[in-house]
């Protein structure tokens, strides 16, 4: 019974597999709406513990996200095409800081005592530069050009609301049903392992987006007050990147400091960016981890960073999405498993 019972299971586990590989180019839409859905629900059931039907705080949050989403796009998208622009216009510069700075030094790393060829290696650059630029446009424009590729981009778009609503209202419901369909020998194991899945996933996920969150708006306004061209471009890579330790830093540092080298030519206004950073970098140590993160989250940045990695060469983009949550499942489980190691016979007889 109990060899049929593992059977089923891995048939039904193979077979969700097999399903989101072959359905993986329409779930995209949906994944987003329930990853929205899930860092979501904690907002609505407070607002439910406060007397408001489900509905309605559905509704009151919904409506706050879309309309801060429309506004960062306003506000935002216009800027951060500018700075693309600009970028892209002064990459030539960037190019000739770099041959400038570190030919001397390159050179040294060159075959039998020759100097590298730093104006051959600014060619391929710039050259690699423009025809990935020209591929992608040409991209675009036959996507765009295409009445029916165009129709699939704005349904995903229109769906993902949609989808993200509906999740929301009937969340609790779902996560009930769930639990009414498990065999209830396994009950309270599954669900001990679902809520610390949940624990981990939901604390990591909502603090670690509040973390980038301001650390990428002190970013981008040191950098603007500092009079940096590329504030927002650079300051919200860095703020993007900065869920692994000191990545997100140290690459907004290194490159905030080519381009404030670029635009001014003087050294002393790297002090500027360097104070910008090293703010950031003090918040985030003293207030934004310990408060937003904790230290119990078991969701190492090495692991993090594989499994987004993994799911994106298994399945794609919609791997990427669904990396996370497998990545916090497993991490649980793993625990789980030395927990009961440790605990058993095996483990204690001496």
């Amino acid at each position: 019974m109990v060899k049929s019972q593992r059977n089923v299971a891995i048939g039904v586990f193979a077979f969700v597999v097999f399903t989101i590989w072959l359905l993986g180019s329409i779930l995209t839409p949906f994944l987003i709406g329930a990853g929205l859905a899930y860092v979501c629900d904690p907002i609505v059931d407070r607002l439910e513990r406060m007397r408001m039907s489900r509905t309605g705080g559905v509704v009151v949050v919904f409506a706050v996200v879309t309309v801060v989403l429309s506004l960062l796009m306003l506000l935002l998208l216009p800027q951060l095409q500018k700075q693309l622009n600009t970028l892209v216009q002064n990459l030539p510069r960037y190019l000739d800081w770099i041959q400038q700075t570190t030919g001397p030094y390159l050179g040294s790393f060159g075959r039998n005592g020759q100097s590298l060829d730093v104006e051959s290696i600014k060619t391929l650059i710039a050259d690699n530069w423009g025809t990935a630029g020209g591929f992608a446009s040409t991209v675009a424009k036959k996507a765009f050009s295409s009445g029916t590729a165009l129709m699939a981009i704005a349904m995903n778009l229109l769906l993902i609301p949609v989808i993200m609503f509906y999740l929301l209202r009937d969340w609790d419901h779902m996560v009930a049903w769930i639990k009414s369909q498990l065999p209830r020998r396994y009950v309270g194991t599954v669900t001990e392992l679902a809520e610390e899945t949940d624990q981990v996933l939901g604390q990591f996920i909502r603090g670690q987006l509040l973390v980038m969150t301001v650390l990428g708006s002190i970013y981008i306004v040191g950098l603007w007050l500092a009079g940096l061209d590329l504030a927002l471009v650079i300051g919200l890579g860095a703020g993007l990147v900065s869920f692994v330790p000191y990545v997100g830093v140290i690459s907004g540092l290194l490159v905030s400091s080519i381009a404030m080298l670029v635009q001014t030519g003087d050294p002393f206004q790297l002090v500027w960016v360097f104070i910008v950073f090293g703010i950031g970098q003090v918040l985030e140590q003293v207030i934004l981890q310990p408060l937003l993160l904790g230290d119990a989250i078991g969701l190492h940045p090495v692991w993090v960073i594989f499994a987004v990695l993994a799911g994106g060469q298994i399945l794609g983009f919609v791997g990427v999405l669904i990396a996370l949550p497998v990545a916090a499942a497993v991490a649980v489980i793993v625990r789980y498993g030395g927990r009961q190691w440790r605990s058993s016979r095996a483990y204690l007889d001496h």
